[in-house]
């Protein structure tokens, strides 16, 4: 069953979903473009990358496949990087195609416009089934919880959860002890974030973790490493 959700345009120009029943959105209001290049691809995927030059195929999970961008982008960066990326995501409330399709994500940088046909083959991939996405990005979308997923290793993770406040059951010790036990040795775990008890949680669960600072809009966000 789909969650009803409206498209909204944030301050950057790119979309974002605003789910009345949370009345929440998927994003920043700030940006929803510049929060997941900030978090997700900078201060994740491209951090580990620099650590782990000569490691492949990187494995990336997601917590939230929601709209799609954090998937798209690590496509377009496994792509133009021509480094081989295994991306595995969960998600209970699938968008409709009607949702999807108009969502403007790869119409925001003009540079990579043309990857933008991979945006929608993203969102058509079967769930629960495993493929090729691209020449250098295979995915796994799995609907279903985090409570009830079954993870695979993990290089790279994107927790990108509605806020604690919205979702605090996916913020418990217990959920995220659950995904570090499948983050490999040098693994990074990147979030927008900053709640103190989710770095005392991470840190009890023995991660080396960071305040950075956060996308426009917001103060910081968290990193942390599994040594």
């Amino acid at each position: 069953m789909a969650r009803e959700v409206k498209i909204i345009t944030t301050e950057d120009g790119s979309h974002s979903l605003f789910v009345p029943e949370l009345n929440e959105t998927y994003h920043s209001f700030h940006g929803a473009y510049r929060e997941s290049v900030h978090v997700f691809m900078l201060y994740g995927l491209e951090a580990w990358y620099v650590r782990n030059p000569d490691k492949f195929p990187i494995r990336i999970f997601e917590v939230g496949f929601g709209t799609g961008l954090n998937a798209w982008l690590s496509l377009v960066w496994a792509e133009q990087y021509k480094v081989p990326v295994l991306y595995h995501s969960i998600e209970p409330f699938p968008l409709e195609k009607e949702v999807y399709s108009q969502l403007n994500y790869t119409e925001v940088d003009t540079s990579i416009y043309h990857y933008a046909p991979y945006f929608k083959i993203l969102h058509e991939a079967h769930w629960n089934e495993g493929g090729i996405m691209s020449e250098y990005f295979n995915m796994k979308k799995d609907k279903t919880t985090l409570e009830e997923a079954v993870l695979y290793h993990a290089d790279v993770v994107f927790f990108d959860a509605f806020a604690p406040s919205k979702q605090p059951e996916l913020w418990t010790k217990d959920m995220l002890a659950k995904v570090v036990e499948t983050m490999n040795p040098g693994a990074v775990f990147v979030t927008y974030c900053a709640q103190g008890q989710l770095k005392r949680n991470l840190k009890e669960l023995g991660l080396e973790v960071e305040t950075l600072p956060g996308p426009p809009g917001k103060k910081e966000m968290t990193r942390a490493w599994r040594l």
